[in-house]
């Protein structure tokens, strides 16, 4: 008799606990759309800023700069927006991978990081400027005569909602991608403030 009793016992709670999960994961899925809708609109009303800042607590993205093959790109006559298009990461969706642009979807702290290849070049070789709504933040470059050159950067920026940051190819250098991802760009949120 003890056994039956134990068993029914067992079956309910786990029956109520596989219901609680359903309601876990459908609030959870709200959430995602309603982060969605807010991320789509522009609103200036410090409550609701508030309350965006309560739902948003996850924001990062990593992402190389071609999708597939490899090969140099550059040089241009002007500063050119280079577009990281290969997405490993992009949580809360803030990254554009169209554009190349970071879009702060809350006020707080972030940190970025930029990883660059080059082609040798005796005169030029790699020069990739982190831009925070079309200031100039900090650059990585890097000339090598023959063979490749590497160069990297990082800065923890505090943005405002809206805020914009972006990595710009400096006039007449390139920068090299392949499949094995060496031009990388990298951010995330560390806190909302």
């Amino acid at each position: 008799m003890l056994f039956f009793k134990l068993f029914f016992f067992f079956s309910d709670n786990a029956a109520k606990l596989e219901e609680v999960d359903k309601q876990r994961t459908a609030i959870e899925n709200l959430n995602q759309q309603l982060l969605g809708n807010v991320m789509k609109s522009t609103c200036k009303n410090v409550k609701f800023m508030t309350f965006l800042s309560f739902l948003v607590k996850q924001v990062a993205f990593s992402a190389s700069l071609l999708a597939e093959g490899g090969g140099i790109t550059g040089p241009f006559n002007t500063h050119t927006t280079l577009v990281f298009k290969h997405l490993v990461t992009n949580i809360g969706n803030a990254y554009n991978p169209h554009t190349g642009i970071f879009t702060a979807p809350v006020r707080g702290a972030y940190h970025f990081e930029w990883y660059v290849c080059g082609p040798g070049d005796p005169v030029y070789g790699v020069a990739v400027v982190l831009f925070k709504n079309g200031e100039r933040i900090f650059s990585a470059w890097e000339r090598q005569a023959s063979h490749f050159g590497t160069a990297s950067n990082g800065a923890s920026l505090r943005l405002e909602t809206g805020d914009q940051v972006f990595l710009c190819l400096w006039v007449s250098f390139k920068i090299y991608d392949n499949h094995f991802h060496h031009s990388t760009f990298s951010g995330h949120l560390l806190f909302t403030m």
